[in-house]
C-alpha cells in the first residue's frame, strides 16, 4: 500500500499514516456493512486507483479477483470523484449488474482535518444478500454510522488500542449497541451467550452495560481500570472482564457525530479456553526458568568445589587441569543464568559472552597484562548452540593468553559478523604465534572439545593460520539453527 501510495498520490506523512489507520481497522466496518471495501486513491490525472481491499467475513465478496493496483471502472469515477470533491456520501440509485449478480455501491469521502484524501468504495454483493432481520438492521445501521464518521474526519480514532489491544474480538463473535447512556440498544445472540456465561440471565436492552458487568463481577477479582470506559463505550479501548472461571474480551467503539458521542458499539467474545492455555504457557515458561536457574547454580557449585580442590591440590599439573575444569563449568553455568531470564531458548550472546570472556581472561592471564578487543556482533543464538559456542571461545582465548601471550603479554581480538544464520568469528592474538609447517594437531583436552563442539554443535568449520603481523588467527565459520535467513533463502524453521 505505502509504494501504491507513493506511485500516485501526494500525500503527507501524516495523511499516508491516517489512511494506514483507516485500513489497519476498517475489517469491523467490512463485516457490519457486509460489503466488499474498495480504498481508491486519486492521482493527478484525476483517475482513481485501488491501494487496498477488504472482503466481509459475514456475507459474499464482490471481487474475486485482486483488484490492488487496477484503477477503477469508468461507471464508478463520476461518484468517487463527486464524494471526493464535495467530502459527502454518494449512493448509487440503481445497482450495477456484473453479468452475474448485482452491486450496490456508495462511495465514502475519507477525511482528515477538512481535507479529502481518498474515497472508501462500499460494494456490497446483492445476489448473496441476507434477509434482513434484527441483526442485520443493526449491522447496516453501525456500518452507517461509521461511514458518517469517516466522511467527517471522526474515524478512525488516533486514540484507538494498538498491538495486543486491537484486533478480536470480531463483529460475528458478539455486538452490544449502545446508546450514549451506556444502555443497551441491542444484543446480537452471539454476545448474549457470552454474557450468559459471566451469569448474565434475561435481556439486556433497556439496561446499563456498565452495571450489568459491575453486578457480576466477584469481590475479590482482579479489575482493569479501562473497564468502565469501555462497558460505557467511552473510549475505543479494548480489556477484558472475568468472572466465574470465564473470561470475556470487550473493545468498544464509540460512536460520534461532529465531535458528540451519540452512542457506541461493543464487541466482544469469550476466551475462556483462549486466557487459560495463556496460563498454562506462562506456568510452562517460569517452570523452565526455574529449571535454568538451578542448573545455574548446581554449576556454579560445582565450580566451587573444583576452585577449593585446586587450593588444596600440590601438583601444578592437578592445579592447572582443576582450573580449566573450573572455567568450562563456569562458562555453561552463564549460559543458563542468561537462560533463566528469558521467556524462551534464546540468549542475546553478546551479554552472555561478555561475561564470560573477562572471567576466562583472568584466569588464564598469570602475570602478563593481556586487553581485550571485541567487534562486530553474535545477534540472538538459540540455547544449546550458547552453550557450545561459549565454551568455544572461552578454549580459545585462554590458549591465545596462555600459549601466545604468555611471556610477553599483549592483546586479544574478537571479531564476528552474522549474517542471517550464518556466524563467522576470529579469534586472533599478536603473540609468539605458531609455526606454519606445524599447526595444532588437536591432541590437546581443550582443542579437542573445540574441535568437537565446532563440527558437531556448530555446524561449521575452523581453521588456523599464522598472522602476517604476528601472533595466530583462528577462524571459525557456523551454521546456526536460529536467525532470520540469509539472502535468498527460504526460512524453513
Amino acid at each position: 500500500m505505502s509504494d501504491l501510495v507513493a506511485s500516485h498520490g501526494r500525500l503527507s506523512a501524516a495523511e499516508v499514516d491516517w489512511l494506514h489507520l483507516l485500513v489497519g481497522d476498517w475489517q469491523v466496518l467490512s463485516d457490519l456493512a457486509f460489503a466488499d471495501l474498495v480504498l481508491w486513491l486519486p492521482d493527478e490525472e484525476g483517475r482513481f486507483v485501488a491501494v487496498a481491499h477488504c472482503r466481509p467475513s459475514t456475507g459474499g465478496t464482490v471481487h474475486y479477483d485482486d483488484i490492488v493496483g487496477k484503477p477503477a471502472p469508468e461507471g464508478q469515477v463520476p461518484a468517487l470523484a463527486a464524494a471526493l470533491a464535495r467530502k459527502e456520501i454518494r449512493r448509487s440509485r440503481v445497482p450495477r449488474w456484473n453479468g452475474s449478480y448485482a452491486i450496490r455501491e456508495e462511495a465514502v469521502p475519507v477525511v482528515r482535518d477538512g481535507k479529502a484524501l481518498a474515497v472508501l468504495g462500499r460494494e456490497t454483493n446483492l445476489g448473496e444478500a441476507r434477509t434482513p432481520g434484527r441483526l442485520e438492521i443493526n449491522y447496516i445501521e453501525a456500518a452507517d454510522e461509521l461511514c458518517g464518521m469517516i466522511a467527517r474526519g471522526e474515524y478512525p480514532s488516533p486514540n484507538a488500542a494498538t498491538g495486543r489491544l486491537r484486533g478480536a474480538p470480531r463483529v460475528g463473535d458478539g455486538l452490544v449497541r449502545l446508546n450514549a447512556e451506556g444502555e443497551v440498544l441491542y444484543s446480537s445472540p452471539n454476545a448474549m451467550s457470552c454474557f450468559h456465561r459471566l451469569g448474565v440471565l434475561g435481556d439486556m436492552v433497556g439496561r446499563s452495560l456498565a452495571q450489568v458487568i459491575a453486578d457480576h463481577v466477584e469481590d475479590g477479582e482482579a479489575v482493569d481500570e479501562a473497564l468502565p470506559l469501555v462497558a460505557m463505550g467511552r473510549a475505543a479501548w479494548r480489556t477484558d472482564v472475568e468472572s466465574r472461571g470465564v473470561c470475556v474480551s470487550l473493545r468498544a467503539i464509540p460512536m460520534t457525530n461532529e465531535g458528540e458521542r451519540i452512542g457506541a458499539v461493543v464487541l466482544c467474545r469469550d476466551v475462556s479456553e483462549l486466557r487459560r492455555r495463556e496460563q498454562e504457557l506462562i506456568t510452562k515458561d517460569a517452570t523452565i526458568r526455574e529449571i535454568h536457574h538451578r542448573v545455574k547454580n548446581n554449576l556454579q557449585t560445582v565450580a566451587a568445589l573444583l576452585r577449593l580442590q585446586a587450593r588444596r591440590t600440590t601438583s601444578s599439573d592437578a592445579r592447572s587441569a582443576l582450573d580449566e575444569a573450573m572455567r568450562r563449568v563456569a562458562t555453561i553455568a552463564s549460559v543458563h543464568e542468561a537462560l533463566s531470564q528469558t521467556i524462551d531458548e534464546i540468549v542475546d550472546f553478546d551479554a552472555v559472552f561478555g561475561r564470560t570472556l573477562r572471567l576466562a581472561v583472568d584466569v588464564a592471564a598469570a602475570e602478563q597484562p593481556v586487553r581485550m578487543v571485541r567487534e562486530g556482533s553474535f545477534g540472538r543464538v538459540a540455547a544449546t548452540e550458547a552453550t557450545a559456542l561459549a565454551v568455544v571461545l572461552t578454549e580459545l582465548v585462554s590458549n591465545a593468553v596462555e600459549h601466545g601471550l604468555a611471556k610477553m603479554g599483549g592483546t586479544v581480538a574478537i571479531r564476528s559478523e552474522r549474517r542471517g544464520r550464518d556466524l563467522v568469528v576470529v579469534v586472533e592474538d599478536d603473540g609468539v604465534g605458531i609455526d606454519p609447517s606445524a599447526p595444532p594437531t588437536g591432541t590437546g583436552l581443550g582443542m579437542q572439545i573445540v574441535r568437537t563442539l565446532v563440527a558437531g554443535e556448530l555446524h561449521g568449520s575452523m581453521e588456523w593460520r599464522p598472522r602476517a603481523e604476528g601472533g595466530t588467527e583462528v577462524r571459525i565459520q557456523a551454521r546456526l539453527g536460529f536467525g532470520p535467513p540469509s539472502d535468498g533463502e527460504v526460512d524453513t524453521f
